[in-house]
């Protein structure tokens, strides 16, 4: 329980520091915000934007730390969760290793690097096949669901 109440104070004192910053906002008011910003003072605006990341950095921390907890504690999650992962890296490995690099212009006039072009196809095979799979799975679920009726 102790964990639980540290979380629920520290989410309480940052719901606290998100309401007094958005006060300080709409006290300001649009107009003076914009025009500090042209400015180059974007004090008000970057407290907000500080604790946003603030904010997501906890949650990102604190649920990677409850899911390691609890897949720590479940061998047999523990082992699931291995295995997806590095079902999960080999299809990255098989996209990459289908993918080739070629410098590509783009419309900016800039290029695109050989290696920058290689992680670009690897990324859209590894969603293909990744989306192959996916279709595969239910439609494999649909016939078996359909020959046990």
């Amino acid at each position: 329980m102790k964990i639980q109440k540290l979380v629920t104070y520290l989410a309480l004192l940052l719901g606290v520091l998100g309401m007094f910053f958005q006060g300080m906002i709409i006290f300001k008011g649009n107009d003076a915000i914009k025009s500090a910003a042209m400015g180059g003072d974007y004090g008000t605006v970057s407290l907000m934007v500080g604790l946003a990341f603030i904010i997501l950095i906890v949650v990102v921390a604190v649920t990677v730390i409850f899911s390691l907890i609890t897949l720590g504690s479940n061998p047999a999650k523990l082992k699931r969760a291995i295995i997806s992962i590095a079902s999960f890296g080999l299809i990255i490995l098989i996209g990459y290793l289908f993918s080739s690099g070629d410098i590509t212009p783009l419309k900016d006039g800039e290029m695109l690097s050989a290696s920058g072009s290689r992680w670009v196809e690897t990324g859209l095979r590894t969603f293909y096949f990744l989306a192959i799979i996916a279709i595969g799975l239910m439609f494999y679920s649909g016939v078996k669901k359909f020959i046990k009726k």
